[in-house]
């Protein structure tokens, strides 16, 4: 059985999540190493800019005031030259890189819901569903968000401070090294908080969703709600939630708001120290404006540097709720060189079948045998098994002892798609989708001829209430058929297992 979603797995640590979110970007190798170029080509625009700014000051009040005017018109187009091959640059790297970030996200979003289908009905039973949406909807939303700009400023705020550094050192080797200084300083807030937002944002997702349950729950359950009269009920446990959902979202925003005003004051450190060597030292106006430029340069990729640690903690406890997902192991595998189902189902028997969930026992030491044209009625209380031991025939389940066989051969041997088809399954709950009525009977076999699906109509009895309705068979029924009478849905239930010809066995549970 698949283990349970709520027990904790060992704590994944940063660099683990790190790694398994870029083996998605990998694919896309071409289009990050275009963002890196233009992200370099960004970070030396910034320096040319900054020294062009030496130039065109040391021009301008006269420390180079004898050159010729054709050199002067040349530095004074060094900055929009700069600055237009630093907007191309940027906005290139952005756009490549985004690009990555969020098609891998789409990845992840893909595989998760791949690995969700292939669970077995157990999984299902034991998570709330406003969990697994909130983990493929809320959790990745999350990591999008942060995995495309986290991306996009890695591949273009270090060479912006490199670049940026070098001109730095260029003006003055001693002071530069000063500053430098106190970038060890500022990692210090950057890293005591970078864990409590990870904490607090895996703790806001979880409560995010019991939120969507909530939500779940009473939309689905909206003709109980209000047969009892429930709204203020379900008014108040909604907002109670969603107060539980403010206040973890808070301590998120306590702990990274907390970071940036401390930088910023060790940041002024530097500042005054830069103001005491001018003071006491010949430095030429280009210099000083130089090193300034450089300084109010630097703050923009530092921060967004800095930043980058919070955001990936952030995302991480996204990430980590999403793989705990994929990592839950798939229980009712196939068997290497599992032969197809051809030619219709002859006879269903168990042997000696048990069956349990976990450590409860359900089903013990059955025994029948079901041939063709035969009908079979499972009478017994509630919980005795009857749906249990309809659900161990398309393999939902897998068996604890004994075997389930059709057509004299373990269930196993066969494929699950092959077995399946041969199947027909109308349950005591009306399962129809937000689609057409053709396409929900003819669910499963995507290419039925449209003479098909009006036959089964016609045997289902539903033939003449469709031809009434708008469009006819092409008339979308709305999630859950809710565009239809409960009897009606019932009716092209009915019509699903009976869409095809081919032999079937029709259980209802």
């Amino acid at each position: 059985m698949e283990s349970d979603p709520q027990k904790q797995r060992p704590p994944r640590t940063d660099w683990q999540t790190y790694r398994r979110l870029v083996r998605y970007a990998k694919p896309y190798w071409g289009r990050v190493l275009l963002g890196t170029i233009f992200g370099v080509v960004f970070g030396t625009s910034m320096a040319g800019m900054i020294v062009g700014l030496g130039k065109v000051i040391g021009m301008v009040f006269g420390t180079d005031a004898d050159l010729p005017w054709g050199v002067r018109l040349g530095i004074a187009a060094i900055l929009p030259t700069f600055a237009i091959v630093r907007g191309v640059g940027d906005y290139l790297s952005t756009y490549f890189i985004e690009w990555v970030g969020n098609r891998a996200v789409m990845d992840l979003r893909r595989d998760t819901f791949e690995h969700m289908q292939q669970l077995s009905l157990f999984y299902y039973q034991r998570t709330k569903t406003g969990e697994l949406i909130s983990r493929v909807v809320n959790d990745s939303q999350m990591v999008e968000r942060a995995v495309a700009g986290v991306l996009a400023d890695l591949c273009k705020q270090p060479f912006a401070l490199l670049a940026v550094l070098v001109a730095l050192l260029w003006s003055d080797f001693r002071l530069a090294m000063v500053g430098l200084l106190l970038f060890p300083i500022c990692l210090v807030p950057v890293l005591l908080f970078g864990r409590r937002v990870r904490r607090f944002a895996r703790e806001g997702q979880e409560k995010i969703a019991d939120l969507v349950s909530i939500l779940q729950e009473t939309i689905t359950g909206v003709r109980i709600v209000k047969a009892f009269g429930m709204e203020d009920y379900e008014n108040g446990r909604f907002a109670r939630q969603c107060g539980e959902v403010f206040h973890r979202a808070m301590k998120v925003v306590r702990a990274r708001a907390a970071v940036e005003p401390i930088i910023v004051a060790l940041s002024t450190v530097g500042i005054s120290l830069f103001l005491l060597y001018t003071m006491h030292s010949k430095v030429t106006l280009p210099q000083f404006v130089v090193f300034a430029a450089s300084l109010v340069a630097l703050y923009e990729p530092v921060k967004k540097l800095f930043r980058i640690h919070l955001q990936v903690q952030q995302s991480s406890a996204s990430a980590d709720r999403i793989f705990e997902l994929m990592d839950t192991p798939i229980t009712v595998v196939e068997r290497p060189g599992a032969a197809g189902l051809e030619g219709g189902v002859r006879e269903v028997a168990f042997d000696q079948v048990s069956f349990g969930y976990e450590a409860e026992p359900v089903l013990r030491d059955i025994s029948f045998r079901v041939g063709a044209g035969r009908r079979v009625a499972l009478v017994g209380g509630s919980g005795a098994g009857k749906t249990t031991l309809v659900s161990l025939i398309p393999r939902f389940y897998d068996v604890t002892a004994g075997r389930v066989m059709v057509n004299g051969r373990d269930i196993r041997e066969y494929t699950l798609k092959s077995l399946r088809r041969q199947i027909g399954i109308v349950t005591q709950e009306t399962i129809l989708f937000n689609d057409t009525v053709a396409n929900n009977i003819a669910y499963g076999h995507a290419h039925a001829a449209r003479e098909a699906v009006i036959e089964a109509a016609r045997r289902a009895h539903a033939h003449d209430f469709i031809l009434a309705m708008p469009e006819g068979y092409d008339t979308i029924i709305g999630e859950r058929g809710v565009r239809l009478s409960g009897g009606q849905c019932q009716r092209l239930a009915i019509g699903i297992p009976r869409r095809s010809g081919r032999c079937r066995r029709r259980w209802t549970s």
